[in-house]
């Protein structure tokens, strides 16, 4: 025996609201999922730069969605709005320890969907079904201050902000400080 312990794959799960379904992507959805991350305030917020090559949307859909899974370090998501059947969106979580039973999320909306509550009603749905169905205890988000808009989506989602992480994070402007929020099962009480 090695001693090291298996991590569990993360859990497949599909969470419906009124107005949307959280989904594994598929490769149907890469299109629509390079759309996302090609527009330009997405990336004013994500940590990859500009210069690290293209995107590779149907990887991100399929073969690192899986990778990531089996590794128990998270899993890629659709927001599907019902209405029409249109990806608006993706979600993802990452950083996930198993021994403590925490994972983040983070997010990114196409630019014809921002504004409606999407984002919000998406990151709720999936850290509700993450802490009452899948047993995690904690789910993070973290934020760069100048990000307003997923300042806003943390508290419509019912995030508790815990502090400021000096340093901590990095855009590909270069690093930032990150705020933490939180959503714990005590919360839904």
């Amino acid at each position: 025996m090695s001693g090291q312990a298996t991590l569990p794959t993360f859990p497949s799960l599909t969470v419906a609201t009124p107005r949307l379904q959280i989904r594994q992507l598929t490769v149907a959805d890469a299109a629509t999922v390079a759309e996302v991350f090609a527009d330009k305030q997405t990336q004013r917020w994500l940590p990859v730069r500009p210069d690290h090559g293209e995107f590779d949307a149907l990887a991100w859909c399929t073969e690192d969605a899986a990778a990531h899974r089996s590794r128990g370090d998270g899993d890629h998501y659709g927001v599907v709005r019902r209405e029409d059947d249109t990806l608006v969106g993706c979600l993802w979580t990452t950083h996930t320890d198993w021994r403590s039973r925490v994972t983040e999320v983070a997010y990114a909306v196409a630019p014809h969907a921002r504004g409606f509550g999407l984002a919000a009603e998406a990151v709720d749905a999936l850290a509700i079904a993450l802490l009452l169905e899948h047993g995690f205890q904690r789910v993070e988000l973290r934020v760069a201050p100048g990000n307003v808009a997923s300042r806003r989506v943390a508290e419509k989602a019912g995030f508790t902000y815990e502090g400021l992480l000096r340093n901590a994070g990095h855009l590909h402007t270069g690093r930032v400080d990150l705020e933490v929020w939180s959503l714990v099962t005590a919360d839904l009480r």
